[in-house]
């Protein structure tokens, strides 16, 4: 069947969802279920978004539902041999690798027998119904409140993914890791929704690596929501590295109380279609958010980060930190918003969104904005793109430095930037590795991913 972009891709996934909702509301508890007709009654008003909807203006998500693809609406055993997995995994971080296949749970993994008394990490599904008070207090709390078609499209088909909850009081000394993996024996639409529960005066990190196992084409709508209590500090760190034919939809709602501390870095190496959404609610005072993202992208690859910031309390900060390196004839964007409350005085916010082009067919769009409802407050936002700086080329070789390990130079000192914002000394040195790898032409699940063009 020939798919036209006004009609099927919209229309073909509200009718899976319908032949299979029965099988998405097997085995959910009811809060999760209830939720699902109004969620696919908003999706189908909007439908896949495109450049018309304003918050989509670079990132036409159409053509991407065009070709043939198959849900998995339910759990399938599979059996990964982890030596397979792509080496994007710092052995340093934690004894015990945590799976998640197609957006599901890994049903092989190991039981966490090394973690403080009352943490929990295990399936959502089997969460939701063995510890409903805990889920339902923060399912969809978040996320229920956008208008975003395909954060509305996974509440209506999730059924798995990651729950991840630290009581009070409980500090995790170690990361814990989580490979996210797409593989299939054909194209593969996956759902996955997560969820992160930080209580109060607790710590803890978590390191998500997506990758895919073969050369099929994958799309993955994955959705996390993360509620940070006071006086808590919580750590997230995805690192994007997948071939040309996946899309990498990632929707990230984040919550902080009173006197916490949110750290995000998104770090996407490789991907054919990314769009990381990002918003970040501060609804306590003396709390701060600290989020940063590094981006490379050659070939036709194209990368879009999305994010808003709202401050609704005073004495708060955030930064943001955005930076892409862009070859061929690859594409990006970055949009991010900074809302200040008018309650919200004494807010500190920064943005900034550097991006170089390595061709002349490379395009970049960057749009930075505030909205600022207070008066006594510190905010600033700048954006740049350009090349690379000939002066510091000129300097470098004028010292005997060959022209491509003095390009090599300057970019890696342009990715630092970002690099130096990671919380764990391991996986920062693991980051720097595989970014001096990518700049080099030597990192890719498949060759035809490789940064080239130097």
């Amino acid at each position: 069947m020939i798919k036209t972009v006004e009609y099927t891709a919209t229309e073909e996934l509200v009718d899976l969802f319908t032949k299979n909702q029965s099988i998405y509301n097997e085995g959910c508890p009811d809060f999760m279920n209830k939720l699902r007709d109004e969620a696919i009654d908003k999706f189908k008003n909007v439908g896949i978004p495109s450049r018309k909807n304003e918050d989509y203006k670079y990132t036409d998500l159409r053509p991407v539902f065009q070709n043939d693809f198959s849900v998995v609406p339910r759990y399938t055993e599979q059996v990964v041999d982890l030596h397979e997995v792509f080496n994007c995994d710092v052995p340093q971080l934690d004894t015990h690798i945590i799976l998640l296949v197609n957006g599901w749970y890994y049903g092989r993994n190991r039981k966490m027998g090394n973690f403080p008394k009352g943490v929990i990490c295990s399936s959502l599904n089997h969460a939701a119904r063995e510890h409903p008070e805990i889920v339902e207090k923060y399912y969809n709390k978040q996320a229920g409140l956008s208008n975003d078609p395909m954060v509305n499209l996974n509440t209506a088909m999730a059924k798995d993914g990651l729950f991840f909850y630290v009581p009070d009081n409980v500090t995790l000394d170690a990361p814990v890791q989580v490979i996210n993996l797409m593989n299939a024996n054909e194209n593969t639409f996956g759902i996955q929704r997560n969820l992160f529960v930080m209580g109060k005066n607790s710590e803890a990190k978590i390191v998500f690596c997506d990758h895919t196992l073969n050369n099929n084409y994958y799309i993955l709508n994955n959705l996390s929501e993360c509620h940070v209590d006071d006086d808590a500090r919580f750590g997230i760190y995805s690192i994007q590295n997948q071939h040309n034919g996946a899309v990498n939809i990632t929707s990230f709602f984040g919550e902080i109380g009173q006197k916490s501390l949110l750290d995000s870095n998104v770090i996407t190496l490789n991907g054919g279609v990314v769009r990381n959404n990002l918003k970040v609610s501060i609804n306590g005072e003396h709390s701060h958010a600290n989020i940063n993202g590094l981006s490379f992208s050659d070939a036709k690859q194209h990368v879009d980060n999305f994010t808003s910031i709202d401050h609704t309390k005073p004495n708060c900060k955030s930064s943001q930190l955005y930076k892409n390196i862009l070859d061929d004839q690859s594409s990006g964007a970055f949009t991010g918003q900074i809302n200040v409350f008018r309650d919200a005085q004494k807010t500190e916010a920064f943005q900034q969104n550097n991006n170089v082009l390595l061709s002349e067919n490379a395009e970049m769009n960057t749009k930075p904005r505030l909205i600022i409802d207070a008066d006594d407050v510190r905010c600033s936002h700048g954006a740049t793109v350009g090349r690379i700086d000939e002066d510091a080329l000129f300097y470098l070789r004028a010292r005997g430095i060959g022209e491509k390990e003095a390009r090599l130079m300057i970019m890696f000192a342009f990715a630092e930037e970002v690099l130096s914002h990671i919380g764990v000394k391991v996986l920062r040195e693991r980051m720097e590795d595989l970014v001096d790898k990518r700049l080099r032409g030597e990192l890719g699940p498949c060759q035809s991913c490789s940064f080239h063009s130097i």
